[in-house]
């Protein structure tokens, strides 16, 4: 994934569109000043805009266990959009090789990682899967492979040319959990942004007992959340739409 995909003032704003399309769904106003007034004004109007932490601590629906807050527009939004409707296209291939009928390389792949993980349960599912998919890709960036900065593809895209670079690898994983019975409230799509190289990164966490792994492309350890000290999440994926991870607040029930 291109280094600076999402910085700067294009976050903060990006933050500001996330509260107000939350909380205009509750009737309430909130003015935000113009962008020339500055990013230390505009964060403390933000984080005025919302509601305080529990005191209670509450389990996370989110990994990491900050509070998100939906967002309709910007770059992450949209490619989520578009490759949720190409993985429902896909769907009907997947259907078509389960029932028999047409069945392409890709698609016998990918129902084989489904299978593998299908055969166990609870972290074996999940630690098969992830291994499984690591396995079947070779790291390459978009623009060797595509000749752009960035394409996100869905999971038998990536597995017919057998490349692609983190959010593929994400992609894929995300799909077959589900398809291998993972809830889908238990599976998370995550942008991150990483130091040591500064970058940003796309992973997945799955819950298990309770608890958020992360899945990388780069490792087969499965991490759990709350140890991955060198990753700020800025973005959490799922069937629901995209959210937009709040600094500094936690997830007392917003999400």
């Amino acid at each position: 994934m291109p280094v600076h995909f999402i910085t700067g003032q294009r976050a903060i704003w990006l933050i500001v569109a996330a509260v107000v399309l939350q909380f205009s769904a509750h009737g309430a106003a909130t003015e935000l000043q113009p962008a020339h007034s500055g990013p230390l004004l505009q964060e403390q109007q933000i984080y005025a805009a919302l509601p305080p932490p529990s005191v209670k601590r509450h389990a996370s629906r989110e990994p990491f266990d900050e509070a998100a807050v939906p967002v309709a527009f910007g770059d992450v939004p949209d490619k989520w959009h578009a490759i949720q409707i190409e993985i429902e296209a896909e769907t009907a291939v997947l259907d078509r090789c389960r029932a028999g009928q047409e069945c392409t390389e890709a698609a016998r792949m990918f129902l084989g990682i489904v299978t593998q993980g299908q055969s166990r349960d609870g972290l074996a599912r999940i630690g098969v899967i992830n291994r499984a998919v690591n396995s079947a890709i070779v790291p390459t960036s978009d623009m060797r492979q595509w000749g752009v900065a960035d394409h996100w593809s869905p999971p038998l895209e990536t597995l017919t040319t057998g490349h692609g670079d983190c959010e593929d690898y994400a992609i894929a994983k995300y799909v077959a959990l589900i398809d291998a019975g993972v809830a889908k409230e238990d599976v998370k799509l995550l942008i991150v942004r990483k130091r040591l190289p500064e970058e940003e990164h796309a992973v997945v966490a799955a819950r298990v007992d309770g608890a958020w792994l992360i899945l990388d492309n780069r490792t087969l350890v499965l991490a759990p959340a709350g140890e991955v000290r060198a990753a700020t999440p800025l973005f959490v994926l799922d069937e629901a739409g995209a959210k937009i991870f709040v600094p500094g607040i936690v997830a007392g029930g917003l999400s």
